[in-house]
């Protein structure tokens, strides 16, 4: 006899459906086949499930067993399927009468038939959503995940047996109640406010920028000057994710199981804070089997990469691509997957190996090669694509005696919430969010300035040698600090300003 029950597996940062086939054969000699490309978590799911059906005192059935998990072609991947194939076994044998073609059902099993945590539940509900399919059966650990779902029946189960015992009408189950995303929001909860940062009030002004249009941000300066305390604060002004943000953002952390304890969704945005001796693989993701890195992680939030110098060239150099497309294409033998990057780089660098070039306290010890070297362990093509570079100078203690503390966060974050705003409705009905996120081509629809501001842009040309994708991004800050100020249309003194945040090309 053959059973059919619908399961899923992850792709990339999707899911799709996985039938699980079920066939017992009563001639030959007992056995348990697994096909369909399982890898080492999926084979030993015999085990865990000839477990857990002896132990819910259901009958493991001693004939020839094969298992096939289509599409075939498919990798499988992780304990998800031990659930599907258990109650595939119990359908087949006839010990379990049930119609689940409208259902989905994943889950790792214990060998006492409790089910456990299984990673990727939202991207299987919102799979099972397109599908079209009612029902949505998981483990009880998970139901408040999927609950942020709306459009199908979420079923927390607490082992095999209880489902078997539902299907077969002995016991009732509720579906787990839908949760709206707005009973899920909360305010940013931050360490550090931007209160309680003295001075600093060119680097707090460029990182409202940087927050109100989504820009990357280079913050330098001796040791001590703030710099990482300012990186701190800074999602403190991020605007607040939006549903479509959060759910991204959600489906990155649950197939990598990075989901907080109890919690069903990300609230706020990420921020990502990677050591210096990370590797390549460990900030864009990848492996044998590609999954998510601090750069996806910190997607629709922060990256910040304290001592930028200090992480090895080749590492830094994988930030290209995904600084200028928003997203990582990881291609291994068994095929390539592309996860969303779309994140805010918040990079701090010291002027030098000993930190003390330019401080009025210390002297600087490095030689001039020293100097050299250090600077250039960060790429030209790497700054080039960081929009504002904010000089941190160094406060004497009397400046830090006699400075009164800036404003809150929470005001200069309403700014930007407005700022945010003008930006929805502009782009509505594009793949924008922001306007960092603009392309040359979106500048000459969204960006049409005057022919005062068009000359001024020319002469920062010659005289700083701006490139021409600097040039784009003075274009995109001056577009920013329009939206800030209220201002329909980029004015000359918008030009000017975005001007003092761009380093001069040597």
């Amino acid at each position: 006899m053959i059973a059919k029950v619908t399961s899923a597996a992850v792709v990339g940062l999707d899911a799709v459906p996985v039938e699980v086939e079920v066939n017992i054969i009563k001639k030959g000699l007992p056995a348990f086949h697994l096909v369909g490309l399982p890898d080492k978590a999926v084979s030993e799911a015999k085990e865990r499930v000839r477990a857990a059906i002896l132990n819910i005192n259901a009958d493991f059935p001693t004939y020839r067993i094969t298992v096939n998990l289509a599409p075939a072609d498919l990798p499988k991947e992780g304990p998800a399927y031990d659930f599907p194939i258990a109650l595939g076994i119990l359908l087949a044998s006839g010990q379990l009468t049930a119609d689940l073609t409208d259902a989905v059902v994943v889950g790792e099993l214990s060998l006492d038939g409790k089910l456990r945590h299984t990673n990727g539940i939202l991207p299987f509900t919102l799979m099972a959503r397109e599908q079209k399919l009612k029902r949505f059966f998981v483990p009880s650990a998970d139901a408040h995940e999927a609950a942020v779902v709306s459009g199908i029946d979420v079923y927390g189960i607490e082992s095999l047996e209880v489902l078997v015992n539902y299907l077969n009408n002995i016991i009732t189950l509720t579906p787990e109640p839908h949760v709206a995303f707005a009973s899920l929001q909360k305010e940013v909860e931050t360490p550090f406010d931007m209160a309680d940062i003295k001075g600093q009030e060119q680097a707090k002004r460029g990182l409202e920028i940087a927050a109100a249009g989504g820009h990357n941000v280079l913050l330098h300066g001796v040791p001590g000057a703030g710099k990482t305390m300012l990186a701190r604060a800074f999602p403190s002004i991020l605007p607040t994710l939006t549903e479509e943000e959060a759910l991204e953002a959600t489906k990155i952390y649950s197939i990598t199981g990075n989901i907080p304890p109890g919690e069903s969704i990300i609230k706020t945005r990420p921020f990502r804070s990677p050591h210096h001796t990370t590797s390549r693989i460990g900030l864009i993701g990848g492996g044998s089997t590609p999954l998510p890195g601090e750069i996806s992680l910190a997607h629709r939030g922060v990256l910040f990469l304290d001592e930028l110098p200090e992480f090895p060239r080749s590492v830094l150099e994988a930030l290209r691509q995904p600084l200028e497309d928003g997203y990582i294409s990881i291609a291994r033998a068994a095929g390539q997957v592309t996860y969303p990057a779309q994140f805010i780089l918040v990079a701090a660098a010291n002027p030098c190996p000993c930190g003390n070039l330019g401080s009025a306290k210390k002297p600087c010890k490095c030689m001039p090669g020293q100097i050299v070297r250090y600077k250039q362990k960060v790429s030209g093509a790497l700054l080039d694509r960081i929009d504002l570079h904010l000089h941190c100078p160094e406060l004497s203690p009397d400046q830090l005696s006699k400075l009164k503390p800036g404003e809150k966060s929470e005001t200069i974050r309403d700014r930007v919430e407005k700022a945010r705003n003008v930006q929805r409705k502009r782009f509505a009905g594009t793949r924008l969010q922001a306007n960092g996120e603009m392309t040359s081509r979106d500048l000459r629809t969204y960006c049409p300035m005057s022919d005062e501001c068009i000359e001024l842009l020319k002469q920062a040309v010659h005289r700083f040698t701006l490139s021409a994708r600097s040039y784009h991004k003075m274009i995109k800050l001056a577009r920013t600090i329009a939206d800030l100020a209220g201002k329909e249309s980029v004015e000359v003194s918008h030009i000017a300003e975005a001007l003092q945040y761009r380093a001069k090309e040597e």
